[in-house]
């Protein structure tokens, strides 16, 4: 692609002078601070979803840690933080970080790792007066984790927001996206503002944990992600007939639920027959109407979310998704109807940047694999218009989405001193 050859154009010796590490001890603090942001004494969870207080409030906290490292902190009309090192005097900037929002009842880590390693890396480069070839940037992104459906904050960075779709996002609850802004001190319109052109932005590297199970049950240090999973999300809903569930015989229902129970069964037959070995769909959340134990369900609302790393096989599972809701549908005496919530392409990650990753590894002995994403990251944007890459590190237990979400300290260290090497290798005189 464009991006990787103009990323390759612009390598030149790689910095040599004495090695900076990271400080595991800052970078703990650090973990232990923000985490306390949005927290709930009752079920030790983060509650930090997209322009909350609790959200602001970590951002406010970011901007403060960067000013006090002397770099110059800004933050744009979608909530997205940045924390430039200007000192290259360029144009452009390579960014590093990821993202500070998190799903309801969160862990510590799932994206603030990442946007903690990169400042702890800026932290290091900093203090040791590493010379530059370009600009560097830490950015922490706003809405990674979809509130309101795609990744808010990076596709507003690469100007995939529209208007109209400021004015009409919604949550699950149904709260106006532009409302919720309006709430925090935002004026929505200002989300447009946000894009910056692609020739101002060199790259993107993140550091991330694995969501999964692979690293820790594999024994190792280091996953180098390869590919993106892209991402669509369905609102199904399937219309019956409601009626008395005591004197209606079984031949004559219009049973929506019975509908979405038989679609389930079909999953695994449509993932194996029109997906890849990385396929994955799941239905989420389930809403029969009306809940009453003796009614049969005359309506059913359901999401859908299917993965895949192809556009090609995310287009098959799409249409095959539809055909099985449909034959369901007519068996049943029932009417199908679907809205797409949102649709994130596949992405794969810049070759270079893997193989620069992958020596830097090597380079510390540690113990690696080449992986996919199943999750959705903030590269599957910015890797549409620059090279970007992504290192993972172990989950313990494959565990996220919860309180009891971790990745070692001594991963954690590891991590983040190949995010540094990354960089300096990249961007080292």
């Amino acid at each position: 692609m464009e991006g990787e050859m103009e990323f390759k154009r612009g390598i030149k010796k790689p910095f040599t002078g004495p090695e900076p590490k990271i400080s595991i001890v800052r970078l703990e603090q650090d973990i232990i601070e923000l985490g306390q942001i949005g927290r709930n004494s009752a079920d030790g969870g983060v509650y930090r979803q997209a322009f909350s207080e609790a959200d602001m409030q970590a951002r406010q906290w970011l901007i403060k840690k960067i000013k006090e490292i002397g770099l110059e902190a800004s933050m744009d009309g979608a909530a997205n933080v940045f924390g430039l090192d200007n000192r290259a005097g360029t144009k452009s900037s390579f960014l590093v970080g990821s993202h500070l929002d998190s799903v309801p009842c969160a862990g510590v880590l799932d994206g603030c790792l990442g946007v903690l390693a990169a400042l702890e890396c800026m932290r290091v480069i900093k203090e040791n007066d590493v010379p530059l070839k370009e600009n560097l940037e830490l950015v922490a992104t706003s809405d990674e984790e979809g509130r309101f459906g795609g990744m808010l904050g990076a596709e507003a960075i690469c100007g995939e927001i529209t208007l109209d779709r400021i004015r009409k996002a919604t949550d699950i609850s149904g709260n106006l996206l532009s409302k919720c802004l309006e709430q925090v001190g935002l004026e929505p319109i200002d989300m447009l503002k946000a894009q910056r052109h692609k020739q101002y932005m060199s790259g993107f590297l993140e550091l991330h944990i694995e969501q999964g199970p692979v690293l820790d049950k594999q024994e190792m240090d280091i996953g180098i992600v390869d590919g993106i999973s892209g991402i669509f999300q369905w609102k199904v809903r399937l219309i019956g007939e409601s009626n008395h569930s005591g004197t209606t015989p079984m031949s004559m229902r219009k049973d929506a639920f019975q509908g979405v129970c038989e679609f389930s069964g079909e999953i695994p037959r449509i993932l194996e027959e029109n997906g890849s070995d990385h396929a994955r769909a799941t239905i989420g959340q389930v809403e029969v109407k009306p809940p009453n134990p003796h009614t049969i369900p005359g309506a059913v609302e359901f999401s859908l979310v299917g993965r895949d790393f192809t556009e090609e096989s995310m287009q098959d599972l799409e249409d095959a998704f539809r055909r099985a809701l449909s034959a369901i549908s007519r068996r049943r005496g029932l009417m199908f109807e679907f809205e797409e919530v949102s649709r994130i392409s596949p992405t794969l990650c810049d070759k270079t940047m893997i193989s620069f990753i992958e020596e830097e590894a090597k380079q510390l002995d540690l113990k690696y694999i080449k992986l996919p994403s199943g999750a959705g990251h903030d590269g599957q944007f910015f890797g549409k218009y620059m090279p970007a890459g992504m290192i993972f590190i172990p989950s313990l237990n494959g565990v996220s989405h919860s309180p009891d979400e971790w990745s070692s300290l001594e991963h954690i260290e590891m991590g983040a001193n190949l995010l540094l090497r990354t960089l300096l290798k990249i961007l080292g005189k």
